[in-house]
């Protein structure tokens, strides 16, 4: 569906070559959400408006839907972007045209016929969840009204491909939430491909299948969502996991937990799936003979199931804590011994 080859994209300044994107190779599969992280500056914005040919590598190959994005132009590329579509943080509005107006506005470039506009702008209103509206103003809307208006125009010419550039960025979190709702709700009933770019891991953790991480133009890693959150690999990632696990929050508590039971384990233990619905810690205390204090917990949902992250404090004989570490990883369960904050 949408392959990256060997992908750099420098550009000239006053001041030197600034290299925005290097030795980039992405495969994104047809009908999934793939996310890509990154925090300001990384290049994921550069690397998405590559995705639509509104930037031209400097080396390397961009393949959309069978098309080189990369090296065509003028008609080709404009007929390639009609099934490439695109909706923007600030969501890009025509604040003088109503909501129906703005849905119907790429239709009208394309030619097409005005009843045929009509059914499908209504169509498309219906499926965002702003009936009763198409009569008002960008003005006259809440953000997240404003942001379906941009999701609705943005699938008005039936797109194979929806690139979403921060696409919540300037919402609140529960508005976040229904807009993530409403892509993946999208995604299933169209089938299309959504590539999502963002800074914030709850975006990645809500809907996306796959996720890519960015950091000074390079990606640094990738994988399926899930199996990155058990097992994040670069120092970044890791960062961008402790935004949702709240593992972030908990370095004091293991402080004051090593500062009172200095002779137990502090383990970090990660686990996904079912793997969240077992008594695992009710499981060690009987069979092994040991305590075990929690210092924190978290469940998280994906979209592709649940992750957990718990943080234990585990005492008693050695050859027991040892017994029980042995345990939790023949369940697959990642553990982690944290021998400070």
């Amino acid at each position: 569906m949408i392959e990256l080859k060997d992908i750099t994209k420098v550009y000239k300044t006053k001041n030197g070559e600034l290299t925005a994107v290097q030795d980039v190779n992405l495969t994104i599969n047809k009908g999934e959400i793939f996310g890509i992280i990154g925090y300001s500056g990384a290049g994921k914005s550069t690397l998405i408006r590559l995705l639509n040919g509104l930037e031209k590598p400097t080396s390397g190959t961009v393949n959309v839907n069978g098309q080189q994005i990369s090296s065509i132009s003028g008609s080709k590329l404009r007929l390639a972007r009609q099934k490439i579509s695109m909706i923007f943080q600030h969501f890009n509005l025509l604040w003088s045209r109503t909501v129906a107006e703005n849905i119907a506005f790429p239709l009208e470039i394309a030619g097409v016929a005005k009843s045929e506009r009509a059914k499908k702008v209504k169509e498309l209103i219906d499926l965002v969840g702003l009936s009763g509206r198409e009569n008002a103003y960008p003005s006259q809307l809440s953000g997240g009204q404003k942001q379906r208006v941009g999701i609705a125009r943005a699938l008005a010419n039936n797109p194979e491909v929806l690139l979403c550039d921060e696409a919540t960025s300037a919402l609140d979190p529960e508005t976040t939430d229904s807009i993530l709702e409403l892509l993946l709700d999208i995604n299933k009933r169209l089938g299309l491909s959504i590539v999502l770019i963002t800074h914030e891991m709850h975006v990645i953790q809500k809907i996306c299948h796959r996720v890519a991480v960015m950091e000074a133009g390079r990606i640094v890693e990738t994988g399926e969502v899930l199996r990155v959150f058990q097992n994040p690999q670069a120092e970044i990632t890791k960062n961008f996991v402790m935004q949702v696990s709240g593992t972030k929050e908990t370095k004091v508590s293991i402080e004051q937990v090593l500062a009172n039971y200095p002779t137990g384990k502090i383990v970090k233990l990660t686990f996904i799936g079912n793997k969240t619905e077992q008594p695992i810690i009710s499981q060690l205390i009987k069979q092994f003979d040991v305590e075990v204090n929690i210092v924190h917990g978290n469940i998280s949902q994906t979209a592709n199931g649940p992750y957990g992250t718990l943080i234990v404090q585990i005492d008693g004989e050695n050859s027991n804590v040892v017994q029980a570490l042995n345990l939790l990883k023949s369940n697959e369960i990642q553990t982690e011994v944290i021998e400070h904050a």
